[in-house]
């Protein structure tokens, strides 16, 4: 499989919403609970400082994305942050790691200085390993702040790391 990362066009909103919204269904790592239809995902999408997809080159297909926009305003304006969506059927291929490591480089092309994670979910082991393998540094936790789709509480990690 050859995977091309690249700014998302027109064209690939309905992959890309339905990749987003199976992450949203398993209801385990995005905040998330409504579902993105291709009109409101144009306007989501539309909407962030970069959009990116990974396309598997071979099938044409879309395969992942990520979304990248300020964490706050004004003074912080210059943290980031980012969400990441790899479907499940490409999950250990390494997909999430091409989206981050583009994530980086548009970040700093933007004027980021820091990218922060405010909400990774504790149970989100393999997110986490890659992060911390990519010089991401864990904040501390915040006990039991992710509802679970089941009504559990999860712990949640804040993860930054200066670009």
């Amino acid at each position: 499989m050859t995977v091309v990362v690249r700014r998302y066009t027109e064209a690939d909103l309905a992959a890309m919403c339905q990749v987003w919204n199976q992450v949203v269904e398993e209801g385990n790592a995005f905040p998330q609970t409504e579902l993105l239809t291709e009109e409101s995902g144009r306007e989501f999408f539309a909407a962030q400082t970069y959009t990116a997809v990974a396309e598997d080159t071979d099938t044409g297909s879309v395969v992942g994305l990520y979304i990248l926009h300020p964490n706050n305003v004004g003074r912080c304006g210059h943290i980031g942050n980012a969400s990441y969506a790899v479907d499940a059927s490409y999950r250990g291929q390494h997909v999430g790691e091409r989206l981050v490591r583009d994530c980086l480089a548009r970040a700093g092309e933007r004027g980021f200085r820091i990218l922060q994670f405010n909400a990774v979910v504790a149970t989100n082991t393999a997110a986490r390993r890659l992060y911390e393998r990519l010089g991401f540094r864990q904040l501390g936790v915040i006990p039991g702040g992710f509802r679970m789709k089941d009504g559990r509480y999860a712990d949640i990690c804040p993860y930054y790391r200066v670009l």
